[in-house]
């Protein structure tokens, strides 16, 4: 390999195992996990009924019955769930989440909790399907089964109550995606989605996933069931979480219930959650059992909607339960007065009590807004889970000879966390406990003769503390650009205060993009543990997605403020646009934010989303190759190496795609098209790295198969290999043996199969030739060298002639010297198609793979549905059986060398387009432009001598 090759492919490995560790490190310092693990005693019952009588498929996967053993027995006694799992998952995933169900229900064995024993409530009785593992984010076939027998399953389960009975469906992964298309059902009561994709399928190689995606949008912008999306958030990895929120375009039908909520702002859980930990974190999954309960035990779709938005909740609308409301009458001795311009701060509060907080005069440039809080114990109707018996209320009032208030209705009212000082945040495999966390309150004072704010305090038992005060309601907006953190640093002022609000709507909110803010603090502040609320960052970038950070010194994880408003491939409406909210009591003060770009965290982000990019834009460059190639050699220069036309592309091409790929990523194009950043400049650059990483990739595949080919050459030219004679090759024998190749792939194994034998064919094609040509240059050793980028001479066109003057039938040998050219143009033939089908393997291997999870799983004898138009790979079967003879020199000089009106080079180029413009998002498309290149070639070029040719001599 040359130096230059060498220099592209050391920083291609360096890039990578840069964007690797970089996207590992993650896990860590963006969004660290807080889970507690969940126990259970699990017990599965099989549901041998269903079986073939109702779907088919019932010989392919299975449905179960969960049970906690310790506390149910086998009988339905409740109402259904079922559980979906997702790509690569399985039935007993159902177990954490079913176990908390049957934990928060009964108390003991067969013993109804006192909780729900008065009430309409009932058991759940948890079913989940058995997929076998299948590899469903891979394979549209597969997607479509698996919905098939879901939706049977559905039929089978409610056969089993009483009519009128209806299910809720819960799916991880890509199980949230079946679930999503079992929809229209009017027997399915609500879905609760986890960790699944609904906007961007994980892997685009296949179309068919393209056409469900589709199919659900229509679902979801009209089915009347209501959805609920849980995302994990920046810890999980293996879906982008952008991904996970349902589409933007469901808000034009506010009729319909849609929520996405991020498990770093589910109120009680604050922690991003892991792609798999998602169905056993236990912040997370008492909530999904409790919600479900709720929402069995009610009919119409408001209660159900309310019931989700109860449970799973994260704080961005008012709760959906009753908030109180009347009137209050105090008299002198009942209350106590808080000093002007001084915060209410009640520690240990005591049993009944008010509290009158004088408005603020507006003339001191003071707006009205009241800010509340109150740890561990709750503002009615909002609370931890096991809250403090202590309960605080706000009214405002007007003063006369009595205080006369009214409840004041709140625009927010949420629970945030409150970190333990001196400990990580969130704790690791802790996390936080269901009694902790602070109710936030926040309500704007309404116009009128109003003279003061009433806080009144029930049930104090000397536990936990309220504080709050007045703010200024109106925003700190600064105007921070992207530019400005590139290479510097911006610092935000924080005045001291109840809540301070800063607004950064110029400030790209994109999943590419992580900052970094660094607090300082005043010089005479005090960050000890005494402090009611030391503070707290709140950053808001989309409606759905709440980060908490503790902004203490305490706290030594750095601050990586992250988004998923906006990223690759999907069209949002919240692509610009920070908020950050710091709580705090006060007295550890922070004077200023530091803002920078995070380096290290937005490359951690970019590896995720673009790998695909990388993979076709390796087909492309192999595109542009073969483009260069065929021009040459149409210009009268031999083929050259494959070396030599990966220094040409370096040298020659490489500097201007890079320089064009600035200008290109700067145009408005839809998000669907290159990079999917829609000609947002700040991204431009990105494509100049990833050309060179691209084609770093190619040369480093280039000499993988250079070390891999080498065994298998020594053997062949050690065995002295010895092409087969023209004469005995029978055009019928191939036509039919071809027609049998294509029956299989119709009727059996799907054609990524066929594709993959076309390259292990072509594979020891390749090695056999480079076993001749070794061979004819250690009996010749001044034969000739790798051909350069040059046009031959005469002498050497006559040379690369593949017979004698006397023609095939003179019974003379071609002469060492005069073969070694067309051994080499053959050569540099073969391994150039072998790189380019080399690249397009990765986009059929996931479906390989799916065929033979199935078949090891599923049996030998299941049928396999894949796809099977032989169409996709007939071309490269034709080129590799072709040129696998010992006259490919013929068909090679023909391909390369003969004129027509549309070159296949041409075809090449087309590819080229493709890869770069629609490869990244819609990859399946790659395979199927490189597959009609291949084909016009073979039908253009290689057909008529073929067919005509074999013919003639048959007729001989």
């Amino acid at each position: 390999m040359s130096r230059l090759l060498a220099v592209f492919s050391v920083f291609s490995v360096v890039a990578v195992a840069v964007l690797y560790y970089a996207a590992v490190d993650t896990l860590n310092t963006l969004s660290p996990q807080g889970c507690r693990m969940s126990w259970m005693w699990p017990s599965y019952v099989l549901q041998s009924r269903f079986d073939r009588s109702w779907t088919p498929l019932a010989r392919r996967y299975s449905l179960w019955l969960y049970r906690e053993g310790n506390l149910e027995n086998n009988e339905l006694h409740g109402s259904p769930v079922l559980f979906i799992p997702g790509n690569a998952g399985s039935s007993h995933q159902v177990r954490s989440i079913a176990s908390s169900a049957a934990n928060q229900y009964f108390s003991g064995p067969y013993q109804v909790s006192p909780e729900f024993a008065n009430k309409e409530y009932e058991a759940l009785d948890f079913f989940a399907v058995e997929f076998n593992e299948d590899l469903s984010a891979f394979h549209g076939p597969t997607i479509d089964a698996q919905t098939a027998f879901t939706s049977r399953a559905v039929d089978y389960i409610l056969s089993l109550y009483p009519p009128n009975k209806s299910i809720i469906v819960t799916g991880h992964s890509m199980g949230g995606i079946i679930a999503t298309a079992l929809l229209p059902n009017p027997n399915i009561s609500a879905v609760i989605t986890m960790s699944s994709p609904h906007t961007l399928p994980p892997v685009r190689f296949d179309r068919r996933i393209d056409h469900i995606y589709a199919d659900n949008l229509k679902d979801l912008e009209s089915d009347p069931t209501p959805i609920l999306s849980l995302c994990g958030g920046a810890t999980d990895l293996m879906i982008p979480s952008e991904s996970c929120i349902l589409p933007s375009s469901l808000k034009t039908n506010t009729s319909v219930y849609r929520r996405t909520v991020f498990t770093s702002a589910l109120e009680g859980c604050w922690t991003g959650v892991g792609h798999l930990a998602m169905v056993w974190c236990h912040q997370v999954r008492w909530r999904i059992a409790r919600a479900a309960l709720e929402v069995a035990a009610v009919d119409s779709l408001d209660a159900r909607a309310a019931a989700l938005d109860r449970w799973l909740r994260d704080g961005h609308a008012l709760p959906p339960v009753h908030i109180p409301s009347g009137l209050l009458e105090l008299h002198l001795g009942e209350y106590d007065t808080v000093p002007p311009n001084q915060h209410l701060l009640v520690r240990d509060p005591v049993g009944t009590r008010s509290y009158l907080l004088p408005l603020p005069n507006p003339e001191e440039g003071v707006t009205s807004r009241f800010v509340l809080y109150a740890s561990k114990g709750s503002i009615p109707p909002v609370g931890p889970q096991r809250p403090l018996p202590f309960r605080a209320t706000v009214y405002i009032c007007t003063a006369s000879e009595t205080v006369n208030c009214s409840a004041l209705e709140p625009g927010t009212l949420k629970l945030i966390p409150s970190p333990v000082p001196g400990a990580p945040f969130p704790v690791p495999d802790e996390g936080t406990d269901e009694s902790e966390g602070v109710v936030l309150y926040e309500a704007d004072i309404p116009p009128g003769a109003y003279s003061h704010i009433a806080v009144k305090v029930d049930d104090g038992d000397r536990r936990g503390w309220i504080f709050g005060g007045f703010v200024d309601g109106a925003s700190i907006v600064e105007d921070v650009r992207l530019a400005n953190l590139l290479l510097s640093s911006v610092w935000l002022p924080v005045p001291n205060g109840v809540r301070t609000e800063i607004r950064l709507p110029g400030l790209p909110a994109n999943a590419l993009l992580v900052y970094r803010a660094t607090p300082r603090y005043h010089p005479e502040s005090s960050c000890s543990a005494d402090a009611p609320l030391l503070p707290l960052l709140t950053h808001t970038s989309h409606p759905s997605e709440t980060h908490y950070y503790p902004l203490a010194p305490t706290f030594p994880r750095r601050i990586l403020l992250h988004s998923h408003a906006s990223a690759p491939y999907i069209a949002s409406e919240h692509p610009v646009g920070h908020k950050l909210t710091v709580h705090s009591s006060g007295e550890c003060w922070v004077t200023e934010i530091e803002l920078t770009l995070d380096w290290w965290g937005s490359i951690g982000r970019w590896g995720t989303r673009y790998w695909a990019a990388a993979v076709c834009w390796g087909v492309g460059i192999m595109g542009i190759v073969l483009w260069d190639v065929w021009g040459l050699v149409e210009g009268g220069a031999a083929i050259p190496d494959v070396r030599s036309s990966l220094e040409f592309f370096a040298r020659r091409r490489l500097p201007w795609l890079v320089l064009s790929s600035y200008f290109v990523s700067l145009l408005p194009l839809r998000v669907g098209l290159w990079l999917g950043n829609g000609g947002t400049p700040a991204f431009a650059p990105l494509a100049m790295v990833l050309l060179p990483i691209a084609f770093g990739l190619v040369s480093i595949m280039w000499w993988l198969l250079l070390v891999l080919l080498w065994p298998l050459r020594l053997v062949l030219r050690r065995l002295a290999r010895r092409r087969e004679e023209v004469i005995a090759r029978r055009p019928m024998a191939t036509l039919l043996s071809m027609g049998l190749i294509f029956l299989v792939i119709f009727i059996l194994v799907p054609w990524q199969v066929a594709f993959l034998g076309c390259w292990l064919i072509h594979f020891y094609t390749c090695a056999a030739s480079l076993a001749d040509l070794s061979l004819a240059r250690s009996q010749y050793p001044s034969g000739a060298e790798a051909v350069p980028l040059v046009a031959l001479s005469a002498a050497s066109e006559s040379a690369d002639s593949p017979t004698s003057p006397g023609g095939p039938d003179d019974g003379e040998r071609q002469s060492t010297a005069s073969r070694l050219p067309l051994l080499q143009k053959e050569a540099n033939a073969h391994l150039h198609f072998l790189l380019i089908m080399t690249w397009l393997l990765p986009l059929v291997a996931p479906v390989l793979a799916v065929w033979v999870r199935t078949l090891a799983t599923a049996g030998f004898t299941t049928p396999f549905d894949g796809d099977h138009n032989f169409l996709y790979v007939a071309p490269f079967l034709v080129l590799v059986e072709a040129l696998s003879g010992s006259d490919s020199g013929r068909y090679i000089r023909v391909l390369f060398e003969k004129k027509g009106r549309l070159s296949p080079r041409w075809c090449f180029a087309a590819l080229a387009v493709v890869a770069f413009f629609l490869g990244p998002r819609t990859t399946y498309y790659v395979f199927e432009t490189a597959s009609a290149a291949i084909g016009w070639g073979v039908l253009a070029r290689i057909g008529p001598l073929y067919w005509g040719w074999r013919s003639s001599l048959r007729r001989n």
